[in-house]
């Protein structure tokens, strides 16, 4: 309890600086919904889809484009807005993250929330167990907090913290195996996916690609 309280509480440091700006940008953004229309909505939301699925639930191809149906709006935000100021490093996402207005970038999260295909699944099944229990339960020898902490019990994510029911469990396998090379660029500047990357760290191969299957296969 003490280790989840305190990686909790590392969480609200990292974001306090920039939580009046964020809520601040998010009124705008929120007041400014009404001016998306429709068919604006549907052009930027098919052309996501080309690359993330056309339901939002991902795609498996030369490299795999995480699942964004249910995804929570103010994690999306979050990382959009991180793409854009080189905190995280992707070309292609920052290309299309520039260029969104607050408007549309409601709008949009709004509308990958509300999607709700079956996970993709694949992943072997053979390794369930151990990722259930370390996401349930942590791994108290390494330092790392149960995933449920943050994640929740159902993996549906929370505000800040993302939804991993039902994401890829390649891209999973990829993002953990390569946090320190794309996200937190800005060490000056940072997220509150900050807290991930000394679990990110000290999971082994392994164990990474555990919790990956077991949560690639939840709803």
């Amino acid at each position: 309890m003490i280790l989840q309280s305190s990686m909790r509480t590392a969480v609200i440091v990292v974001v306090a600086s920039v939580s009046t700006f964020a809520l601040a940008q998010d009124k705008a953004a929120h007041d400014e919904t009404a001016h998306v229309s429709a068919q604006e909505l549907k052009a930027k939301t098919d052309y996501c889809k080309t690359c993330h699925g056309i339901d939002g639930q991902g795609f498996r191809g030369s490299y795999p484009m995480p699942r964004l149906a249910g995804q929570q709006p103010e994690y999306i935000e979050n990382q959009l807005k991180a793409f854009i100021e080189h905190r995280r490093n992707n070309p292609v996402m920052f290309n299309v993250a520039h260029v969104l207005t607050p408007a549309m970038l409601v709008a949009l999260t709004s509308e990958f929330k509300n999607l709700d295909p079956k996970p993709l699944g694949s992943a072997t099944k053979a390794n369930l167990i151990e990722g259930k229990k370390i996401y349930e339960d942590g791994i108290a020898s390494a330092n790392v907090p149960p995933c449920a902490s943050c994640h929740g019990p159902e993996a549906k994510g929370d505000g800040q913290f993302p939804r991993l029911a039902g994401q890829l469990n390649d891209y999973v396998i990829r993002k953990l195996t390569n946090w320190d090379k794309e996200r937190g660029q800005d060490k000056a500047n940072p997220d509150s996916s900050t807290i991930m990357q000394p679990i990110a760290h000290d999971l082994t191969e392994v164990q990474i690609r555990a919790v990956a299957a077991y949560v690639s296969q939840l709803d």
